[in-house]
């Protein structure tokens, strides 16, 4: 379990806890944008995969 505050400290704001999540989001997507760089071709088979769910789904 991290220690990210001890427990004499006021809790995260909503602020705070917006900008942690935008931050984990945007390392996540570099990580995403990596991945797809250095695997190609199962990148493009996701894209695919993810299109033909699209394509079938119902509204």
């Amino acid at each position: 379990m991290p220690e990210t505050q001890p427990n004499d400290e006021a809790p995260e704001t909503a602020a705070q806890r917006r900008a942690r999540r935008a931050q984990f989001l945007r390392d996540l997507l570099e990580a995403r944008e990596l991945r797809d760089r250095v695997q190609p071709r199962r990148a493009r088979a996701a894209r695919m995969r993810q299109q033909m769910r699209m394509r079938t789904f119902r509204w």
